[in-house]
């Protein structure tokens, strides 16, 4: 057989790039949002009159959303369309952000922000079904690929924007800037999208649906609460994550009953979606949790702005973005078993210097070490989730993208959690100042917590009899970071494990027709 039909689906016709588009504008969206409402607390806490704890739900209502709505949509993309839904899920979001632009109390933000999370939840399940459905077999590395940059990039450019448009307007802009990007993807959608042809309707999962969800938000709601509580003994912790991992546990055993669970976990049974599963959970557990740190380092510790903490970060980025074209190429030519450890290990050279890091550590070093992180998460996480969706059938694809982002949902939350519980530790552990208590809380206050605030305020600095007490805070302050960068540093090794066992050989079986054909890319005209 010629090998000239093998060849022409690697390259991406204009039809395809233009689904990407529509793709790559959701995810913008969805993630930048995530990051963008992070820079934005303190300002919520002065214009709501509301303390730290009550601000962060805007953050944890989001997230829950996501981890709530991600389990139906696999049931929905194959009874509504992909492009239906998809469309449906801009508007949710869009009206979401708008509806958070106009809150006048912290409650109502909050209870938008779930309304935007609902939107958000499905569009990047959905985005990663549409555009492997449309690549073809031979062209879904480079297609992830272009889903990968607002992946990587999110994080970085999300402080950055959140920083300027708080500058140079207010808050609410953070979230009306989705409103004229919520309506060009919509039509843009509407015209670009092929038309929808859903799959005969299949019965809905209700009694996984009533385990399977509320388990979920439950369980991240308590892992989520654990740096606010710190301690795993708190009530507020403990329960919903007992609660909620029973519910998903049982779900688990009752998954293998129904026909059409809601979430297919008999897919697991194809080697390259568990060990792909696996590698990017322990990934995004470390990365997630750990990078969401380095922002703060640069504001605790160096006493940058919110958009310069945001400015420095993004090596990282540039870095990701010379890598990922390349890393998308060989994903459709090399086994990814070949490639990601490599990756792998240079994230981890990156890291290692933020293990050493102090109060005065050169910026050239953190940034170059930044940049080579960005070339190693170039080459990870897309080519990890393109060997798991190779293989499946067009029909288990929405079902396998539904699968891969609860866990990394999971995984990105419980690292956050991890790490913030970590280094909240490690500053608590700081020398506590004699006679000295926080004002609003009567909590004593140690030398790294009051060097700190020094940092953010300098006129904290000038009330400080003895500026020894605010060197050594600072100090340990720097120790307390650089011990929680260590963790994630082991855990990032950690991921080589399961690495190991990624597919060394190229695939025999691509993505499939339900009755083992190989499938068509989707043709626009």
């Amino acid at each position: 057989m010629s090998s000239q039909p093998e060849a022409a689906p690697a390259k991406l016709d204009a039809a395809v790039l233009k689904i990407a588009g529509v793709v790559v504008l959701g995810a913008i969206m969805s993630i930048l949002d995530v990051t963008v409402v992070s820079v934005a607390l303190p300002t919520f806490q002065t214009e709501f009159n509301a303390t730290y704890a009550e601000v962060a739900w805007t953050m944890t209502a989001y997230t829950l959303a996501l981890a709530t709505v991600i389990p139906l949509t696999g049931w929905a993309a194959d009874r509504f369309g992909t492009k239906r839904l998809y469309m449906a899920a801009l508007v949710l979001f869009t009206l979401g952000s708008v509806l958070c632009a106009t809150a006048d109390s912290i409650g109502q933000l909050i209870a938008y922000r779930v309304l935007q999370g609902l939107g958000g939840g499905m569009l990047m399940p959905l985005g990663m079904t549409i555009m492997t459905r449309a690549a073809g077999p031979d062209r879904i590395g480079r297609l992830m690929a272009v889903l990968g940059i607002p992946m990587l990039l999110g994080p970085i450019g999300g402080p950055i924007l959140g920083g300027w448009l708080i500058d140079v307007a207010s808050w609410h802009w953070i979230f009306l800037i989705n409103l004229p990007i919520g309506i060009g993807a919509l039509i843009y959608a509407w015209v670009v999208l092929p038309k929808d042809t859903p799959e005969p309707s299949e019965s809905f999962d209700f009694i996984g649906m009533l385990m399977l969800s509320p388990g979920l938000a439950l369980f991240l709601f308590g892992v989520s609460s654990l740096p606010e509580e710190g301690t795993m003994s708190a009530t507020k912790v403990w329960l919903p994550m007992l609660v909620g991992g029973l519910l998903v546990i049982g779900f688990v055993f009752y998954s293998f009953k129904p026909q059409h669970p809601l979430l297919d976990l008999r897919l697991l049974r194809n080697r390259n979606l568990t060990v792909a599963t696996v590698t990017l959970a322990v990934f995004t557990v470390a990365f997630m949790g750990a990078g969401l740190l380095f922002p703060s380092y640069f504001l605790q510790i160096r006493g940058e702005s919110t958009l310069d903490a945001g400015l420095l970060m993004a090596p990282q980025g540039i870095g990701a973005m010379v890598t990922m074209p390349i890393a998308g190429i060989l994903a459709d030519k090399i086994p990814v078993g070949r490639t990601v450890p490599f990756a792998l290990l240079l994230i981890a050279a990156g890291f290692f210097t933020f293990t050493q890091v102090g109060t005065d550590t050169s910026y050239l070093l953190l940034c170059g070490s930044l940049f080579v992180m960005g070339l190693g998460m170039g080459g990870t996480m897309m080519p990890i989730m393109t060997s798991a969706l190779r293989t499946l059938t067009n029909h288990e694809v929405a079902r396998g993208s539904t699968l891969l982002n609860i866990l990394q949902q999971i995984a990105g939350s419980v690292g956050t959690a991890i790490m913030s519980v970590i280094l909240t530790d490690q500053l608590n552990d700081s020398p506590v100042i004699p006679g000295v208590t926080n004002p609003q809380t009567g909590a004593p206050v140690t030398e790294a917590g009051l060097a700190i605030g020094a940092v953010q305020d300098p006129a904290i600095a000038q009330t400080v009899p003895d500026p020894s007490i605010l060197e050594r805070g600072l100090q340990f302050a720097a120790d307390s970071f650089a011990s929680t960068f260590m963790v994630g540093f082991v855990l990032v090794l950690l991921t080589l494990i399961p690495a190991f066992f990624l597919p060394r050989k190229k695939e025999k079986s691509h993505l499939l027709d339900d009755d083992g054909s190989k499938a068509a890319p989707v043709i626009l005209h």
